[in-house]
């Protein structure tokens, strides 16, 4: 039992880069939830995605997701839509900065939020036409069967593939579930509502392609060997379910939460007010006075 479950939990690829940014993140969570208040749900939905990114990317889970389609689409799934979704719901901003010593707030933190590189980065990937883009982007260019054969030979593709899903999803569930009114918020309070909608179709169109496809389209997975025995087509079909399927139900959720968002807003009078339009009035042709 324990060697089994020891098997399950060392990484099939290894990676300081991931381990440290992994663990300085729960750091700071523990260090930040001891010092402000944060209710037990908030806690346990920030936990529970940052044990899925874990899982999908730093234990034997890797390996079947590089030796079997559906496999990899569910570790996509959770790393594009779940994990990220789950997190950002917590709102843990505040939390990760009240972690961080004062001295590290005050001589790093605001020094480098004030940095040009900072604000054009985070100008261009929280742009909210540049996040949604990329949120649907690169699920489906991921999904292209040139870019999926390379991915799975080259290991550093592999990597960047990964990180690109779990940085886009983070970029574009920080607007959709922003908790502030529009400004400072990026997107407005109808358009997170809607911005789900929109997304989710592409992906569900490329889910139905891949679902119903009678063809292999990703022989890589049969080169690289596959972890299991079943019918390839039935793979492929359950990977395009998952990516049809899971993901809009989470993406529907998301919007759920986004409309809760709004209405909450709505409530406390936080949205903008359009000023009230003054009616023209149009004096008909005067006259001028005849004299008498």
């Amino acid at each position: 039992m324990m060697a089994t479950l020891l098997k399950w939990m060392v990484p099939w690829e290894f990676s300081w880069v991931f381990l440290a940014i992994f663990l300085s993140t729960c750091v700071l969570y523990l260090r930040g939830s001891r010092r402000l208040p944060v209710s037990f749900g908030r806690k346990l939905a920030f936990w529970i995605g940052m044990a899925i990114i874990y899982l999908s990317l730093h234990t034997y889970l890797d390996y079947y997701a590089e030796h079997e389609f559906f496999m990899h689409r569910i570790q996509q799934v959770l790393l594009h839509h779940l994990a990220p979704l789950l997190i950002v719901a917590t709102y843990p901003a505040t939390v990760l900065r009240a972690g961080l010593p004062l001295a590290w707030r005050l001589r790093v933190l605001r020094p480098l939020q004030r940095s040009w590189p900072w604000r054009l980065i985070s100008g261009v990937i929280l742009n909210p036409l540049v996040a949604t883009l990329l949120f649907v982007v690169f699920v489906l260019i991921w999904l292209v069967p040139s870019l999926q054969t390379l991915a799975m030979l080259d290991w550093r593709v592999y990597r960047f593939m990964n990180w690109t899903m779990l940085i886009s999803g983070f970029a574009y569930w920080s607007l959709v579930l922003d908790h502030r009114p529009h400004p400072p918020g990026r997107m407005t309070a109808g358009l997170r509502v809607l911005s789900p909608a929109v997304t989710m179709t592409p992906q569900i169109l490329a889910g139905a392609i891949v679902t119903f496809s009678k063809t292999d389209l990703y022989p890589i997975f049969e080169i690289c060997g596959r972890a299991f025995t079943f019918n390839v087509l039935t793979g492929q079909l359950i990977g395009g379910v998952i990516t049809w399927v899971p993901a809009a139900l989470i993406e529907s959720i998301g919007g759920l939460l986004a409309l809760r968002q709004w209405l909450r807003l709505s409530r406390n009078g936080r949205l903008p007010r359009r000023p009230l339009r003054q009616p023209t009035l149009r004096s008909s042709a005067t006259t001028s006075p005849s004299a008498e």
